[in-house]
């Protein structure tokens, strides 16, 4: 954690500095059998490249709205911090119709087709794999975001007080959202070096800071969880044990 950090990708950059190889977000979707790591560096090399995907080809601006529909994912957490990163303002479930772009996973397709603006989808298949066959009016994410750039830089820069996410019917500026995550993690007991596990949505601020945004800031690192009512019974406290959690959110 850096007290200078004044927006969500400056946490970011700052676990990148302090330590690139430590995991950042373990994934498992328990429907599936996926299980993903991802370091710091790897997960930040996501960021950048879905950032220069969303500046570049998609033409977002800092102040445009982003309708994001993805559940509880890896990938959403990335599209969480690259939002960010451009100062586009991510609206977690909000409305396709009122947004200049949307995200979406394979269950809301029909809900984005409301938005005007650019849409791209994501499969949200293991390996981070493309659709069989892209959805009509979708730029299909997996096929778009391996050719872009390792690096990313704002063409204007980000202002920590301009709203960075909406989310239970409440925007939060970049600053406040870095600050309500700190304060969050100090709720949490969380430190350099802390393992939560969360198995939370992503539809609320809780769901957010628990399976984000608390563990980025103290430092730590999330267990990220899906379908974890398909687990078998003790395979949870199994779970805690061979990830080595410190902290629960369920």
């Amino acid at each position: 954690m850096n007290a200078t950090d004044r927006a969500p990708a400056d946490l970011l950059r700052s676990a990148l500095a302090a330590d690139p190889a430590r995991p950042l977000v373990t994934f498992y979707d328990d429907a599936t059998g996926e299980r993903v790591e991802l370091s710091v560096a790897t997960f930040a090399n996501w960021v950048a490249k879905t950032a220069n995907l969303l500046q570049g080809d998609l033409a977002a601006e800092p102040g445009d709205r982003l309708a994001l529909l993805l559940p509880a994912h890896w990938q959403t957490a990335v599209w969480l911090l690259a939002c960010s990163s451009v100062g586009v303002l991510a609206d977690v479930g909000g409305d396709p119709a009122r947004a200049d772009l949307v995200v979406s996973g394979p269950d809301e397709l029909e809900r984005a087709r409301a938005c005007s603006g650019e849409r791209v989808a994501l499969a949200l298949r293991p390996l981070g794999g493309r659709f069989p066959q892209p959805p009509q009016g979708f730029l299909d994410y997996a096929a778009e975001v391996p050719g872009q750039g390792d690096r990313f830089a704002p063409y204007a820069p980000v202002d920590p007080g301009a709203p960075a996410l909406a989310v239970d019917g409440a925007e939060l500026t970049g600053a406040q959202l870095v600050e309500r995550s700190r304060t969050d993690a100090h709720q949490h007991g969380l430190g350099a070096g802390s393992r939560m596990l969360s198995g939370l949505p992503y539809d609320s601020w809780e769901g957010l800071s628990a399976g984000l945004f608390a563990p980025l800031a103290a430092g730590g690192s999330v267990v990220l969880c899906r379908h974890l009512d398909r687990l078998s019974g003790g395979a949870l406290d199994k779970r805690r044990e061979s990830e080595h959690v410190t902290v629960t959110a369920l």
